[in-house]
């Protein structure tokens, strides 16, 4: 396999849940080491279900690659094991209750004075100040308290989105993060602080105006949304412009005279008459099937997709998977995003509790010795050392 761009880059992961493992999962794909610290039972998400071959899929889809060393953040001892591991390491996540770091010796402040090459990224759910800082946050609230609830899914009853959309994104955003400070500190030396909350990433606006719920359907655009077959498939159409409206009357609907009828030209005079454009495209889906209809549409060049059941899914022709070995045996997962990133050589893994500590003890059984050249120097001496 050929070098990977963060390949000699070490981080330390004091984490739990999604957002902080997706994070380091990504730089683990990236070449990083990651040495994952969990308390004696573990990240509570290696228990949240069965699914992948008898572990928990969250754990499986987002710790792949990590060296596992199970520690006492209020023992002593072990925390001076963390920081002779911090020495020797380029980067510290940790996603824990906003103070419990800093109260046993771990907060990025006085980590950032003892090693001025380190890079620390907190993440909390509303910050560090502020009335809400000691609030426990998890995705689904952070979707209710910034208002995405409110504007996503169907008129009703309100509903979560699918996936922790906000643990995903701010693990993305502390991984886009900490390359920027690797790239940084390349020129400088100097390692920085990253904080971050679920709550500041997944903001949006806040004029106090939000787009009602319609379900699949846009909130200014149409036709543009779900649309049922005869078999009774649901076909999602996305009709963005005024050519491609003259295109889908023209092509798919076969009715030419709604290209420059005053009542539906554009897409304004459309959204005044929102139901009635609906409604003439539904007849028309509903007196076909789903093969007739996506020939119709894939001929005209209209941008639709297919609404799959999990079962379906599962078939898609586009899916990709790799394979990982884990404790239970070999899990296949949706692949690297990267088409050309191929992140498993047969050798990464999905650590079992504790699977690597007896190893990491002893490599950082001793402090740093000073002849060693440190991180801070390696990072500006060293030419072949990643950035990104």
């Amino acid at each position: 396999m050929s070098e990977l761009p963060l390949q000699g880059i070490t981080v330390v992961a004091l984490e739990q849940a999604v957002a902080a493992p997706v994070a380091t999962c990504r730089l683990a794909d990236a070449g990083a080491r990651i040495i994952k610290l969990e308390r004696e039972t573990g990240d509570f998400a290696r228990t949240y279900d069965t699914a992948a071959n008898g572990q928990s899929a969250y754990f499986a889809w987002a710790n792949r690659g990590k060296e596992s060393l199970t520690v006492d953040i209020k023992n002593a001892e072990d925390v001076e094991l963390i920081k002779r591991i911090l020495s020797r390491s380029d980067a510290f996540i940790q996603n824990l209750s906003v103070g419990a770091a800093a109260r046993v010796g771990l907060g990025s402040d006085a980590l950032r004075k003892e090693f001025p090459h380190l890079i620390t990224c907190d993440i909390s759910g509303y910050g560090e100040t502020g009335s809400y800082r000691d609030m426990k946050a998890y995705d689904l609230l952070i979707q209710a308290e910034s208002g995405l609830v409110s504007i996503s899914g169907s008129p009703g009853e309100y509903g979560r989105i699918g996936v922790s959309l906000v643990d995903i994104s701010t693990g993305l955003t502390a991984a886009l993060a900490i390359n920027e400070a690797l790239v940084a500190r390349n020129r400088t030396g100097e390692g920085r602080a990253i904080k971050l909350s679920l709550f500041d990433v997944i903001e949006h606006e806040e004029n106090g105006i939000g787009p009602d719920r319609v379900g699949l359907a846009h909130p200014s655009i149409t036709p543009y949304g779900g649309f049922v077959s005869k078999d009774g498939v649901t076909i999602v159409i996305s009709v963005q412009n005024d050519r491609e409206w003259e295109a889908f009357t023209q092509d798919v609907l076969r009715r030419p005279e709604l290209t420059t009828d005053p009542r539906y030209a554009t897409n304004p005079v459309r959204m005044e008459r929102r139901p009635e454009v609906d409604g003439l495209v539904q007849a028309f889906f509903g007196e076909r099937s789903k093969e007739e209809l996506v020939d119709l549409l894939k001929n005209a060049r209209i941008a639709f997709g297919v609404v799959n059941e999990m079962p379906a899914f599962a078939t898609h022709p586009h899916l990709r998977r790799t394979r990982f070995e884990s404790e239970t045996g070999s899990i296949d997962m949706p692949a690297h995003p990267d088409t050309e990133r191929h992140v498993t050589d047969g050798t990464v893994r999905i650590p079992r509790l504790g699977e690597h500590s007896k190893q990491l003890r002893a490599e950082f059984s001793q402090a740093l010795d000073e002849s060693t050249k440190s991180v801070a120097d390696r990072s500006v001496v060293d030419s072949k050392s990643p950035v990104t």
